[in-house]
């Protein structure tokens, strides 16, 4: 074999790789692991361990704007930023990569923005903010929340095969 053969060998093998590490960077940032649901949202297809997860997550979601609202309602800006700051950035630490991958990038988009508002509201709630303030951004919050609900259903694999 010529060394021309073995370059042009050695160029195609490179270039097959790096397009295989593409695909993968597409299907890990940016498509995910998703599904059209029969109603018109994305379908994120996820483990049913995972699913629970992320199912979890939103419960604590609620649990947090409650006691949110509670700590506002008694005007009490040091509850509402501990409230706040256990629904920031720091609880995406908990979400396993393997599980991140199968999220497509706008749903990835709206969750960080979502924990960074949390984030925001804990802060100008311990530098002294007012509740009026802490409302609008809760609101700005609860926009987040709709959206990503009337974008996104959580299903498994099995249930996904089921329902074609």
């Amino acid at each position: 074999m010529s060394a021309a053969a073995k370059i042009r060998i050695c160029l195609a093998t490179i270039g097959a790789l790096l397009l295989v590490i593409v695909a993968m960077g597409y299907k890990f940032f940016v498509a995910g692991s998703t599904l059209k649901g029969e109603d018109g949202r994305v379908a994120l297809v996820l483990e049913p361990g995972e699913r629970a997860l992320m199912l979890g997550e939103m419960r604590e979601f609620v649990a947090g704007l409650q006691r949110i609202a509670e700590a506002l309602s008694r005007d009490d800006m040091p509850g509402v930023a501990q409230a706040s700051r256990a629904l920031g950035t720091a609880k995406t630490h908990d979400v396993p990569a393997a599980m991140m991958g199968k999220l497509p990038v706008g749903f990835k988009i709206l969750a960080m923005g979502t924990h960074r508002a949390f984030d925001t509201i804990a802060a100008d709630a311990e530098a002294n903010g007012t509740a009026k303030h802490a409302l609008e951004q809760l609101a700005s919050v609860l926009k987040n929340c709709v959206a990503c609900h009337a974008s996104y259903q959580v299903t498994t694999a099995s249930t996904a095969s089921a329902q074609r």
